[in-house]
């Protein structure tokens, strides 16, 4: 057995303890923070909402974030037509928690879409994130048709020069990016970096024209102003779509920060990766848009009971 899947099968059994110390290395990183101040926050065994509150409280609040009166955009995983168990998208308790906590924190209008890779209606519906979303207060909205799209320069891309972006991420005053920790048959890992691919409207351009630069060059257009990436449930194998339950590994874990390449560095260690072997991840680090060195981070680490 291949050693990234011996932890993740360990995990996925509850001997995180002994497999993966902590949280997957990241307890041996970081510098030390005043609560509110930390850049990263990993917590471990509760349930997806409340794992949320915990990781807010260290980050300082929605209100950080979000002022009164700002639209947001709320970005989870909707790419594929399966229900939550299958861990193909992010949990929908999650999205609505994250959205009553946007309005509570002020916005005027919280919006959620993604760019599905199934037929749209369907994972919107199967996947149980456009109830919990709009139950919460959210306006949903679908992003199947070129005319949601305008094209925008990438202004510091080397593959990616330009690319049609959905209306409602350009209309966001802020953005926050709610992927779903999972693995990839193309990029190993799907994380919040690669989520991104789901505001834009030609993916087939990534794929043809390196897929790893493109996602890194994407983030000198827009980065996230959070980063949200859900673990609760974890697809360890045949992904982003995956097959069945037995893909799927009971993790109990999420990593929220500002810096998109930190917090897919450090979900990329829970996954039983190196982020410097995972291409985008490198790139994005070595162009400056984060940085992978988990070691000058202020890190918190929360195990709940």
């Amino acid at each position: 057995m291949k050693r990234r899947d011996f932890l993740i099968k360990g995990a996925g059994l509850g001997l995180a303890g002994a497999l993966i110390p902590g949280f997957g290395g990241l307890n041996a990183v970081g510098l030390p923070a005043e609560e509110g101040n930390y850049d990263l926050v990993a917590v471990r065994g509760g349930e997806a909402v409340d794992m949320f509150e915990k990781a807010m409280e260290a980050l300082g609040g929605m209100g950080k974030f979000v002022k009164s009166g700002q639209k947001v955009l709320v970005k989870p995983n909707i790419g594929w037509d399966v229900p939550p168990e299958r861990a193909g998208n992010t949990n929908p308790d999650l999205i609505n928690r994250i959205v009553k906590s946007c309005l509570n924190a002020g916005a005027s209008e919280v919006v959620v879409f993604d760019h599905t890779c199934d037929q749209w209606d369907r994972c919107y519906r199967n996947s149980g994130l456009e109830d919990a979303a709009r139950n919460a207060g959210a306006k949903v909205v679908p992003g199947n048709n070129e005319s949601f799209y305008k094209e925008v320069s990438v202004p510091g891309g080397v593959k990616l020069k330009k690319t049609k972006v959905h209306r409602d991420l350009m209309d966001a005053d802020v953005f926050i990016n709610v992927p779903i920790l999972k693995h990839h048959g193309s990029t190993t890992v799907s994380l919040a970096m690669k989520n991104l691919m789901g505001v834009v409207w030609d993916r087939g351009f990534y794929h043809g024209n390196d897929l790893s630069q493109c996602i890194a060059d994407f983030l000198t257009y827009r980065k996230p102003d959070l980063n949200i990436i859900d673990g609760y449930r974890m697809m360890t194998r045949n992904g982003p779509r995956g097959v069945s339950v037995s893909d799927v590994a009971n993790l109990k874990a999420l990593i929220a920060g500002k810096d998109i390449v930190a917090v897919d560095a450090a979900a990329t260690m829970m996954f039983g990766e190196k982020p410097e072997n995972i291409k985008h991840i490198r790139l994005a680090n070595e162009m400056g848009l984060g940085s992978m060195d988990l070691q000058n981070l202020s890190i918190k680490r929360v195990k709940m009971a």
